[in-house]
């Protein structure tokens, strides 16, 4: 099979670390290039989370900074959750892969209008920004994307950082609009499917086992990043949120959802960044979204210990 073409745009983040090893391990996919974006923590620090895991898996792509605030508000980070490096757990020497001195935006638009059309899928794990700003730079980039799979927003869940509002779409609201009135296919891993998706001491344990460099980062990263959800939610876990993208990538049978109309709140003060998403269709607003609401964990997690053992 010729391997699936696309971009991670990212703001590491020890779950978005681990979906980019995910990506990286894995032969149906060729990653052209990972974005950064400011969010988990600003944008200095996410280019160079980023690098560093490029660097521990052994590949090599090229790594790109992007947006360092959001579009219209200003930027709002998430230390208390991932560290004040973005990646704490586990300190991983200085890259030696040195950061691609394309702006991100510039990237996204350039290999957008040079692969052929409906080649390239976009798999955003933080704040839209990198994406809305290419977009409205260049619209003709637009219809040049094969589909869009994000990691964003909540229903049946909620919100993790208001009652109403996920992280990624609460830090650029406006920013996810313009994504989610883009017209191209969407796939949504909202926090209703990924908190279905919880790490345990068994299954950390697993990637501590493999006795790689990878699997003892892997699980050091999700020893300190489970600890900010097992007291917030007492669940048993953190949840990988971000790996949700790229396992729905490899093993769509391992998801459940359906397509329906999702939009994005941008003027209340109160539910800013809410992803009003029609599951039920009591609306008549066209389906532009396919919502994800369900995951096999146990599939997940056996997907992503033999994909990192590759490592």
């Amino acid at each position: 099979m010729t391997p699936r073409r696309i971009i991670i745009d990212t703001d590491p983040g020890q779950d978005d670390a681990v979906a980019i090893l995910l990506a990286l391990a894995s032969p149906e996919l060729e990653v052209l290039g990972i974005t950064t974006v400011a969010g988990n923590v600003p944008l200095p620090l996410t280019a160079l989370n980023a690098r560093k895991v490029v660097e521990l898996s052994g590949r090599r792509v090229p790594v790109m900074a992007g947006c360092d605030r959001p579009l219209a508000r200003d930027l709002v980070t998430a230390e208390y959750v991932h560290g004040k490096t973005g990646l704490d757990g586990i300190d991983l020497p200085e890259p030696a892969l040195p950061l691609d001195p394309r702006h991100a935006v510039d990237f996204l638009i350039e290999t957008l209008r040079q692969e052929p059309a409906g080649t390239v899928t976009l798999c955003p794990l933080g704040p839209l920004t990198n994406i809305a700003t290419a977009f409205r730079r260049a619209p003709d980039i637009v219809g040049r994307v094969q589909q869009i799979v994000l990691m964003g927003g909540g229903l049946f869940e909620g919100g993790n950082v208001t009652p109403a509002a996920e992280f990624n779409i609460y830090v650029d609201p406006e920013a996810a609009d313009i994504v989610f009135r883009s017209g191209r296919p969407l796939t949504v891993l909202p926090l209703d499917c990924t908190h279905q998706a919880l790490t345990s001491r068994a299954r950390i344990d697993r990637f501590r086992a493999m006795g790689t460099r990878v699997g003892e980062a892997v699980a050091a990263w999700l020893d300190f990043f489970e600890r900010f959800d097992v007291e917030k939610y007492g669940s048993e876990g953190g949840p990988l949120h971000d790996p949700c993208v790229i396992a729905w990538l490899l093993r769509p049978d391992l998801f459940r959802g359906r397509l329906i109309n999702v939009e994005v709140e941008t003027r209340s003060p109160l539910t800013r960044g809410m992803t009003v998403a029609d599951w039920w269709g009591v609306t008549d607003r066209p389906r532009n979204a396919t919502w994800l609401r369900e995951v096999d964990a146990e599939g997940f997690f056996d997907l992503l210990t033999e994909r990192l053992a590759r490592l």
